[in-house]
């Protein structure tokens, strides 16, 4: 570790310029996405044929970290209607998906891997839905680029093949399904080598030929070959089937056909709050997105100089403003009744809580878990201490093998998770984030005539009636997918996130503090070195915590990790580019001037423009 001291951020040299045109921007998480999404803009296509054409693509190249069987949160605005909306496709817990029946089966706990843990899957019925009412293109249009690259072959990220082998085990011995696809040959693939996805392929041609006479009919042809026909028949029949979950036992999933026929994607108003002028738009309490509204209130009521984040002073009061805010997500955050919701979200973003909240910051780290009172009873989770098993401490907190802010993937199948990213901005001004998320290779048994495995969203909710994320059938568990789309003057002029369940809106927030009061440009404050807190219930199973944990990469240096560390904060040091994999997309309403930036580490994200 360096024992300088740190350069100030401003003065930081980019890796990459961030990108400038008029044309149009696309920014992924994976390089076949981005120009997945270019590709289809220069043929005409606007920003939501871009994004939906590379979300399928992220399903192929990125399985890993987001599949079919899985979710989405997107936030978006058109070129007709600036005003800022959530696409929810994050599905719901099955109808029996009960609190019983998991009791029944002798656990606490929704497990991490596994069928039982499967919500509805909301990622393709949402994605269609989007094209259908947004796009312009044809289905076939849309999906034959991740058709092609499962059928043809995608590369082998290293990351995708750590994963595969961190349960080789497991899939050898139960899941013998997912040895089969993503195993060939009995060997985990190489770094760097090609797999292909036949199965997938197949999945992919039979709902772009599902019929129609209009555009929009084959679209909603290829939505009810999802949701009504043999994509539900088939993953339904397949999860009945008992099979070794993150328990170390062997249980049968409870998902239907029935359940994917009940997923209806949904639009809604974003939540919104407003930092140095600038309008951030948001998902509601059934996501996480709040904690980085309430985190900037809090920050308004500190001065600029205690920010700096190249300072230990900046990231401490940083830190403990965002711990606090998350504290508030353990005991408020669900998928309330509207009226409920409403009412709670008026209250944690009232300025004068988050002047109470910020009086809070001293100049010592908290160790507690310190939710606010907002006239509600909180609800305070078991707060079980992540440290137990060194070797899984280090790999949740950045310090292992498994690297920071990319799944922790035990050799029983439990997944602290992770997920992908996409912007696009078109000339017509058109804009999308969208973060696209579970279905893991890692989750369940891959369904062999579909080529994708369901997801295990449920492992976020809680089996205490008191809490406001409780498993309840028909609702959606809360998830940590969180994009975020930026408006100055009531209109759209960024949309940005990053993978990193937990850390999403962390690192999100390093982001805004950099570019709204400090002046970076995008590529400087993506760039720029990165911290989270762990002192907070993991929204993943086995859902532990580290108090005052925090995770530095290594370029704060030596004398801000000291500071830190005096203040009494438990510091794990990650490598020098290991936290984040942020991308943006902008666009200057007045001269319709583009920019595009994305995250080096890891050398998979890209933007790409003109």
């Amino acid at each position: 570790m360096s024992t300088s001291s740190p350069q100030p951020d401003s003065a930081l040299p980019r890796t990459r310029p961030t990108l400038r045109g008029s044309f149009g921007m696309s920014a992924a998480t994976h390089w076949l996405a981005t120009a997945t999404a270019q590709s289809v803009l220069e043929r005409d296509g606007n920003a939501f044929d871009a994004a939906v054409a590379a979300a399928f693509v992220l399903h192929v190249a990125e399985p890993h970290l987001n599949g079919p069987g899985g979710d989405l949160v997107a936030v978006f605005a058109t070129a007709e209607d600036p005003a800022p909306r959530v696409l929810a496709g994050q599905g719901h817990a099955p109808r029996g998906a009960t609190v019983e029946h998991l009791r029944a089966q002798g656990m606490d706990r929704v497990p991490g891997a596994g069928a039982l843990a499967a919500a509805v899957p909301g990622a393709v019925d949402s994605w269609l839905w989007l094209l259908a009412r947004h796009g312009t293109w044809e289905v076939a249009d849309v999906l034959a680029y991740a058709a092609h690259y499962a059928e043809r072959g995608f590369p082998v990220v290293p990351q995708l093949a750590r994963t595969i082998a961190a349960v080789e085990g497991l899939f050898r011995e139960h899941w013998t399904t997912s040895y089969a696809l993503w195993m060939p040959g009995g060997k985990v693939p190489e770094p760097n080598g090609t797999l292909t996805n036949p199965a997938y392929a197949a999945t992919l041609r039979r709902l772009a030929a599902a019929g129609g006479t209009t555009r929009t009919d084959r679209v909603e042809a290829a939505r009810t070959a999802w949701t009504r026909g043999f994509v539900a028949e088939q993953a339904a029949e397949f999860a009945a089937r008992p099979h070794r979950h993150s328990c170390g036992c062997d249980h049968a999933g409870v998902i239907t056909a029935e359940d994917f026929a009940d997923f209806v994607p949904a639009t809604e108003p974003a939540v919104t709050a407003v930092f140095r002028g600038v309008t951030v738009a948001k998902a509601g309490l059934w996501s996480q997105g709040p904690v980085l509204l309430q985190t900037l209130g809090i920050l308004d009521h500190v001065g600029d100089s205690r920010i700096d984040l190249s300072t230990g002073l900046g990231i401490h009061t940083v830190t403990e403003a965002m711990k606090l805010a998350m504290a508030d997500r353990e005991a408020y955050y669900g998928h309330l009744p509207p009226d409920r919701a409403a009412s709670v979200l008026e209250r944690l973003l009232d300025p004068a809580y988050a002047a109470r909240r910020a009086a809070l910051i001293t100049d010592e780290a908290s160790t507690r878990l310190r939710p606010g009172d907002i006239g509600i009873t909180p609800f305070v989770p078991p707060l079980t201490v992540d440290g137990e098993d060194g070797e899984e401490n280090a790999a949740a907190t950045g310090g292992g093998t498994a690297g920071a802010g990319e799944p922790t993937v035990a050799r029983n199948g439990e997944t602290r998770g992770d997920t992908c990213h996409l912007d696009v901005v078109d000339r017509w001004g058109n804009i999308i984030a969208a973060t696209p998320s579970g279905g893991w290779l890692q989750s369940s048994p891959a369904i062999p005539s579909l080529g994708f495995a369901l997801g295990t969203r449920l492992q976020m909710t809680w089996l205490d009636p008191a809490a406001p994320s409780y498993l309840t059938p028909g609702r959606r568990p809360r998830t940590t997918l969180s994009p975020t789309l930026l408006l100055r003057d009531g209109q759209p002029v960024a949309a940005l996130g990053t993978p990193g369940g937990d850390q999403q809106d962390q690192w999100q927030l390093l982001y805004l503090i950099r570019t709204l009061v400090h002046g970076l440009d995008p590529q400087e404050a993506i760039d720029a070195p990165a911290f989270h807190t762990t002192a907070v219930p993991s929204s993943f199973w086995p859902r532990t915590w580290t108090p005052a944990g925090l995770v530095v990469e290594e370029r704060v240096g030596g004398e801000a990790v000291a500071e830190l560390r005096r203040r009494g904060h438990a510091v794990t040091v990650s490598g020098p580019w290991t936290l984040g994999r942020l991308s943006t997309v902008t666009r200057d309403p007045a001269t319709g001037e583009l920019r595009a930036a994305a995250n080096p580490r890891g050398a998979q994200g890209y933007a790409a423009g003109r």
